[in-house]
């Protein structure tokens, strides 16, 4: 089930930080993004073959990176914005399986 949060890991790209991470600790993980941080939220134990991962990175110039991939290189995508609420909201979207 895409939206179980039992396949779920976040990290920040050194270490795993939450296996099973709620609502609450990825909204507060990226609250708390600083210039150079990343957070990274995948999903593991599906059954295909694949990545699949949402990642957020603050660059230096305070925008936010949102990346996520679908299981294949063909399937990654990217956007930068300002706006930590928008990449809270599409995270949240994609831990739950939300299209879009």
């Amino acid at each position: 089930m895409r939206d179980d949060p039992d396949t779920l890991v976040m990290s920040d790209d050194a270490r795993v930080v939450d296996r099973r991470p709620t609502q609450p600790k990825i909204r507060a993980a990226i609250a708390n993004l600083q210039r150079g941080d990343i957070v990274i939220v995948e999903r593991v134990g599906d059954q295909e073959s694949g990545d699949w991962y949402v990642q957020v990175l603050m660059h230096e110039d305070n925008t936010l990176q949102l990346e996520y991939r679908d299981g294949v290189p063909a399937e990654h995508y990217q956007t930068r914005t300002v706006s930590r609420e928008k990449v809270v909201a599409a995270v949240l979207g994609w831990v739950k399986g939300e299209p879009g």
